[in-house]
Formats: structure tokens, C-alpha cells, sequence
């Protein structure tokens, strides 16, 4: 059977958000996202693109590395896949770049094939995954406000952005109110280990369930003495990009949380979890801002992992994909189709 080639778009995607999303090191009214196309003989196969100004993933570079992309990379057919994989694994284009050209290429041969995108993957596929919800940081005096307005009562999890100067202050206020186990985000908030053990031991009778990413990435030692000392697990982060050094992070964390934007494709995302599971860490799959199309990939990889961060697609204001929907705190797939 004759294929038609291969075509690739870009189109930008800037998702309003329903309310400021502050982390320790920023923060943004809107989201500047990318959709990827990949059609072939009237298929079309799409991929999001959720860059991260952390790794200097920026609209401009992300369009030109797609622009690098469509003109040099060599031509793939449906059918060699591992080629275009191994292909995205070893180029230096951005990981949320190669994330989004892989989810298309795989949407593109998942409906060739008639398969489900589990299928395609060879993961298990799960009706429903329970994710945490996900706290920006604000005024203490609006947390209580924040959790009753959205009704956060009914994820299984809580997971709170900090700074290191109002940690204490923020948790210890969020379990006043808050009947669910407690994630501690720190995005790379504080520079020494020391610092970090103290502030847990300020919060050592609440319900924490973990601590991710305190310190940041290249701080080995200090991550080092963290591990050793700290009275709760402390998940790594920023420190799992495309290739992680296993090695390391085995010294240094608990758990991993595995994002696909930064994993760079499917195939390396269930690679990194199934390494940490054999290196006995805990395991978790995360997202950024993104709309279902990028989060339907996270949910599948959530049948994987011990705790799932989905939530978000429902930071976005007017979604608008609606491939998942979320009731009671668990997500499920729609039965809308692309």
C-alpha cells in the first residue's frame, strides 16, 4: 500500500489559567503552550508541547527547533518507530519538543493500527486514577479560602508549593484545614540540607507524605546528607530530566517524579520508572500546565507508578480538549476520541 509522506505542523496553544500559579521561582497568569500535527493519509496524530523556562525551553527556541526538526531530520515511515525514537533519545532538541513530536507520531500510529495508545505502549490501562491537587503559593490567609472555593476536599492528596521563608507558615496552616496526607513541593527553595531538615522537623507531626525537590538539581552532596537525615521521603524533580543518572539519584532521593515533558517521549518515561522501581525508589508520574491531550499521556504511565500529579489541565480556564475527566479526585478517559 502506498503511504503519502509524513507532514508536520506546529501551532501555538496559550492557555488562560483560572488563577495565578506561583512556584518558589515564578510566576504566570497564562501558559504558552504548543500542539504538534503529524498527518499522514488523512490521519492526524497530535502532541502537546508544555515548555519549561526552568530549562530554558522557550517559544522562540521551541519554534526553532521545530523549524531544525522538519528540515533535517531524517524521513520515518509508521512503521519504524524505534528509528524515530532512538532518533529523539540521542538529538538535542528540547525534551518538551521531543515529547510532544513523539505523542504525535504515536496518536498517528496508535490510529493506523486501530489500537488504544496502552496497547500501542504495552502498559496496562487503567479506568481510573486517583492525583493529587496541587496548591500555588498565596497569602496564608487565602489557603483555607483557595481549598473551599475548589473543594479540594475530594482528591486523595494534597500537594503545597513553598518558599523556604514561609514553609513552616504554609503547611502548618494547610493541615488545619485539610483532612488529606500533605506533598511538600519545594522547587529547589533552599540550599542547604541543614536548612531542610530543620524546616521538616517544624512540621514532623503532620501528615506529610513527601518532600520533593527541596534543593537544587546539582546539589549532590547536599541531597546526600538530605536523605540520610530527613524524617520524611524527598522525592526528586528537577533532578530527573531525559537521561537520569540512577546512580546518583539512588544516594540522594526516595522516589522520582517522572514527567514526560521532560522524559522527552513515552518510551523513555516508562523506561525511567520501570529503573526506579528495580533501584526500590518510589515512583510518581507529574505534569506541567497542560491541556488532556499532554495529561491523557501522564495517565496512562500513572497505572505504573505509586502516586500520580494530573491536576494540571484543571488549572487551565477553558480546556479545550476534554479528553479526561476528573470526578471526586480520580481521572478517567472521555470517550471522545482524536
Amino acid at each position: 500500500m502506498y503511504l503519502s509522506m509524513m507532514e508536520w505542523q506546529i501551532l501555538p496553544l496559550k492557555l488562560e489559567l483560572k488563577y495565578t500559579w506561583k512556584i518558589s521561582r515564578n510566576s504566570s497568569v497564562y501558559k504558552q503552550n504548543f500542539i504538534i500535527h503529524c498527518s499522514q493519509d488523512g490521519l492526524i496524530g497530535k502532541g502537546e508541547i508544555a515548555p519549561n523556562i526552568r530549562y530554558n525551553e522557550t517559544s522562540d527556541k521551541i519554534l526553532a527547533a521545530f523549524n531544525d526538526f522538519v528540515l533535517n531530520a531524517p524521513k520515518f515511515e509508521l512503521d519504524n518507530w524505534d528509528a524515530f525514537e532512538t532518533y529523539l533519545f540521542e538529538s538535542s532538541l528540547p525534551n518538551a519538543l521531543k515529547f510532544g513530536l513523539e505523542a504525535a507520531f504515536v496518536h498517528l500510529l496508535a490510529q493506523s493500527k486501530k489500537l488504544s495508545l496502552p496497547a500501542i505502549l504495552g502498559i496496562e490501562n487503567k479506568k481510573q486514577i486517583g492525583s493529587c491537587y496541587t496548591l500555588p503559593i498565596m497569602e496564608t490567609s487565602e489557603l483555607e479560602v483557595f481549598y473551599n472555593t475548589y473543594h479540594l476536599h475530594r482528591f486523595p492528596y494534597i500537594k503545597v508549593k513553598v518558599n523556604a521563608e514561609k514553609a513552616t507558615e504554609i503547611v502548618t496552616a494547610v493541615a488545619s484545614f485539610c483532612k488529606q496526607p500533605i506533598m511538600i513541593d519545594g522547587n529547589e527553595a533552599w540550599q542547604k540540607a541543614a536548612d531542610v531538615i530543620a524546616f521538616l522537623d517544624t512540621v514532623k507531626n503532620l501528615p506529610i507524605q513527601f518532600i520533593e525537590q527541596p534543593l537544587p538539581a546539582h546539589l549532590d552532596e547536599e541531597y546526600k546528607v538530605l536523605k540520610q537525615g530527613a524524617i520524611f521521603p524527598v522525592f526528586a524533580d528537577e533532578s530527573v530530566l531525559n537521561k537520569p543518572n540512577f546512580d546518583a539519584l539512588e544516594t540522594q532521593f526516595h522516589g522520582v517524579n517522572m514527567k514526560l515533558m521532560k522524559a522527552g517521549s513515552f518510551v523513555n518515561g516508562i523506561r525511567i520508572i520501570k529503573e526506579a522501581k528495580k533501584r526500590n525508589l518510589q515512583t510518581m508520574v507529574g505534569c506541567m500546565v497542560e491541556t488532556t491531550l499532554g495529561i491523557q499521556g501522564a495517565f496512562y504511565l500513572a497505572a505504573m507508578t505509586d502516586y500520580a500529579d494530573l491536576d494540571g489541565c484543571l488549572i487551565v480556564a477553558d480546556e479545550p480538549y476534554h479528553f479526561l475527566t476528573e470526578n471526586e479526585g480520580m481521572f478517567e478517559l472521555n470517550a471522545v476520541t482524536h
